[in-house]
């Protein structure tokens, strides 16, 4: 990441902001923030180092293909930081909602609601170089990989014991991306259309997805 931050001037891996991670469809799959720098937190990510969602197989990052990055780096010195970058991962979160074709991601964690905010000037990147992409993107090599990612987080919610509902979530947005890249396999290999957006009702299985219901909500 060896662009500057128009804003800050800055290189924008010694950035702090909020990022989001798509896949070989241009999909959105997780949206996050840091206060350290892009450069240390999205190499966790793509690295393999510890991270919550590596550490819970939530994200697989042979799954990631593009990554987006809002610089805030403008903010680091503000005494509201924290709070103003809540707002900017909302936003974005809320944005990549709209976009998804599934209007579901792969955050255990929904990030605290906020007031929609005007969001800084963007910049995306390619992460997966032209001579790889045809193996990493074939549609077999895909759903292998989703389905081990959905046995591996499924396995992980057996071991915890105490499961979220943020995790149950993950489970479920996992398996309807497994089923919706599996039919198109299957439209594909008897010469007809995939299947339509509208194909699985995704609110119906797996509920609000702008807001983390409370505990008494959960309770009940």
């Amino acid at each position: 990441m060896t662009s500057v931050d128009a804003v800050s001037g800055k290189r924008l891996g010694k950035c702090i902001g909020v990022y989001a991670f798509y896949d070989y469809d241009g999909e959105p799959i997780y949206v996050g923030q840091t206060v350290e720098s892009f450069g240390s937190r999205v190499g966790r990510h793509m690295t393999g180092q510890r991270s919550d969602t590596l550490a819970y197989r939530i994200l697989d990052p042979f799954e990631v293909a593009k990554l987006q990055l809002w610089p805030a780096e403008h903010l680091r010195g503000d005494s509201e930081k924290k709070a103003k970058l809540n707002a900017i991962e909302y936003s974005v979160y809320r944005w990549a909602i709209d976009q998804s074709k599934y209007h579901a991601i792969l955050n255990e964690k929904i990030p605290p609601v906020c007031d929609s905010v005007e969001l800084p000037v963007s910049y995306q990147f390619d992460l997966i170089p032209h001579d790889m992409r045809e193996d990493r993107e074939h549609p077999d090599v895909r759903i292998a990989r989703r389905a081990e990612t959905l046995a591996r987080v499924s396995a992980v919610a057996h071991e915890r014991g105490e499961v979220s509902a943020g995790l149950r979530r993950v489970i479920v947005i996992q398996a309807i991306r497994l089923a919706d890249l599996a039919a198109a396999r299957l439209a594909y290999a008897e010469g007809r259309a995939g299947p339509s957006a509208a194909a699985i009702n995704v609110p119906e299985l797996v509920g609000n997805v702008l807001q983390e219901l409370s505990d008494e909500e959960f309770e009940e």
